[in-house]
């Protein structure tokens, strides 16, 4: 366990050292914060544990992230739908849930947040491919060196690891910081 721990530690202070992941950093808090002031809303999708981190950082931002009495930012975990991400995989298979979801939904002016620990996610890809064709701005929050996403997104965030649990922990973290950074320049 503790070497575990040691190791998510290592990951973050990678991430803190770095000019990179900084400057994508701030990036993507410049994209998040235009598209919200603008009215526009946030749509967030992944996998499994990804799933888990788009409905979360939803959850963050419509609900009461450090501030019970500030209003709800309109964020959309695209892989809340059960009902929709069933039957679309039992009819179409699972490349094109998410980019289905992203052709109805996404407007111009409106953000797509892509989280894929290895950055090769099939369906992940395919919304961000039409994030693109619909206008839509897309952040990849990655790991194992961004994979194939990297290049399919406008802002790639990349943790320095290979590790699933570790970046993971740091997808978190960077949700957090996110909230942390957004909700009182809203406010």
């Amino acid at each position: 366990m503790q070497d575990a721990l040691r190791e998510s530690i290592e990951v973050k202070q990678k991430m803190l050292s770095s000019p990179e992941f900084w400057a994508s950093m701030a990036r993507s808090v410049e994209i998040i914060e235009k598209a919200l002031r603008g009215g526009y809303k946030i749509m967030t999708v992944g996998n499994g544990g990804s799933a888990a981190d788009a409905q979360h950082f939803a959850h963050e931002l419509v609900g009461t992230f450090r501030r019970e009495e500030r209003r709800g930012y309109p964020v959309m975990a695209l892989t809340a739908d059960a009902t929709f991400l069933t039957a679309r995989m039992n009819d179409f298979g699972v490349e094109t849930t998410f980019s289905r979801q992203v052709e109805a939904f996404g407007k111009r002016g409106d953000v797509l947040i892509a989280i894929s620990t290895s950055g090769n996610s099939l369906n992940v890809i395919r919304a961000a491919q039409a994030a693109r064709e619909h206008g839509v701005t897309s952040i990849g929050l990655l790991g194992s060196g961004g994979g194939k996403l990297k290049d399919e997104v406008d802002c790639a965030i990349i943790v320095p690891s290979n590790v699933t649990a570790r970046v993971q922990e740091a997808h978190t973290t960077i949700l957090h910081l996110w909230c942390e950074d957004i909700v009182p320049r809203l406010s």
